[in-house]
């Protein structure tokens, strides 16, 4: 009988194939790694690893099952984003002065980095909306309330806006479907603030798994590629950009940007064969650069660690998990390679402690194929 070292599996068109390892090419897939994808903590989980040299699929069980996808979805989201706007796209959010001594114009670009809090701009280079407000005050300190017609930018950055200026000004909303809607016309740009670039906000989004972050996105790629500003639009958007990955996505569902929605439905294949792309394409590098570092950053800073502590470093993937879904998909680094993977785990049993379980054995699943390039001499 073949020892764990020297079986190497591979499954293609659904058939389970061994042969003794051949070269240090060879991917080795241990029997370890295959008895712990059927696990019970899984519960017949959709399961592909790619090679993304040559394309192979080397391991799959159950990757073209459509399943909800939980928070790896923002793989989607984020490269459609990307493809759209590109590494270098800035928002910008301005006001302006009006004829109206007392109304202004807020005109944005649909900026998902704005933020009102202090420390979040500080920390995270966020675009700090009060800046705009505070500039009108110090060129009109006698001002105690405004009207503030807001195109583009989104109601709940107004809102939070409004409660941060709360006792100090007044500020009464007023949403606009372009700026030529204004009860008054703009006369002057009092101040302007501007998002960092989009690698950036992307890299946050998937280091952390921002969900806000990853809807934004995702609805203003839609918009942008000329499709509604709604779930439907986003699908639209992801199958677009898809497509010109040449990434199959047949019976692909979207109800959102994030993967919240349980009844978004993608396979494990369309993740796998889309993080194929990914590493294939330089343009799509800021994806890969962004993935949270397994045992060391984001999302995995803590997983690993423990329960699988030889994959620590060498392993980099979006999370993802929602009520009845656990999910992983990213790279493993085997030696001199890299492997795509991506595990979609969608009947977990509601509970903290099966979702923890799962996570445990796609960890160790990930640390019986995962070694150390060798060092050079």
């Amino acid at each position: 009988m073949l020892g764990v070292k020297s079986f190497a599996v591979a499954i293609l068109c659904g058939s389970l194939l061994s042969t003794p390892l051949a070269s240090a090419s060879t991917t080795v897939i241990p029997t370890s790694f295959i008895s712990l994808s059927q696990s019970p903590t899984l519960r017949n989980p959709g399961i592909v690893v790619i090679d993304p040299a040559t394309g192979q699929t080397i391991y799959q069980r159950g990757a073209n099952i459509l399943r909800a996808p939980a928070s790896v979805l923002k793989l989607i989201s984020t490269t459609t984003a990307l493809k759209t706007f590109g590494p270098d796209k800035r928002f910008t959010t301005t006001i302006s002065e009006t004829s109206d001594p007392a109304t202004f114009i807020l005109t944005g670009g649909a900026d998902p980095w704005l933020t009102a809090s202090a420390y979040e701009a500080k920390k995270y280079h966020r675009a700090y909306l009060p800046t705009l407000i505070n500039k009108v005050l110090l060129d009109h300190p006698e001002l105690k309330a405004i009207t503030l017609d807001y195109t583009n930018v989104y109601s709940t950055d107004i809102a939070l806006l409004q409660h941060f200026f709360k006792g100090r000004v007044e500020i009464t909303a007023a949403h606009l479907a372009s700026s030529e809607g204004a009860s008054a016309q703009p006369t002057k740009v009092v101040e302007s603030i501007a998002s960092p670039p989009l690698s950036e906000i992307i890299a946050f989004t998937l280091l952390y798994s921002d969900n806000v972050l990853a809807n934004r996105l995702a609805y203003s790629a839609a918009k942008q590629l000329g499709f509604a500003s709604d779930a439907t639009g986003v699908q639209a958007a992801f199958e677009k950009t898809l497509k010109e990955l040449g990434v199959e996505s047949v019976g692909l569902h979207v109800e959102d940007g994030n993967g919240l929605s349980h009844a978004t439905r993608v396979s494990a294949n369309t993740v796998g064969s889309l993080l194929v792309e990914i590493k294939k394409n330089p343009d799509l590098i800021d994806i890969y650069k962004g993935l949270p570092l397994a045992g060391k950053t984001g999302t995995l800073k803590v997983r690993f660690v423990n329960d699988a502590p030889k994959a620590v470093g060498l392993v980099r993937a979006k999370t993802g998990w929602i009520d009845n879904t656990v999910s992983l998909a990213g790279f493993v680094t085997v030696g001199t390679k890299q492997y795509a993977f991506a595990f979609i785990a969608n009947r977990i049993i509601n509970r903290e402690s099966a979702r923890s379980a799962a996570r445990v054995t796609m960890d160790k699943m990930l640390a019986t194929i995962a070694r150390p390039a060798p060092k050079s001499s």
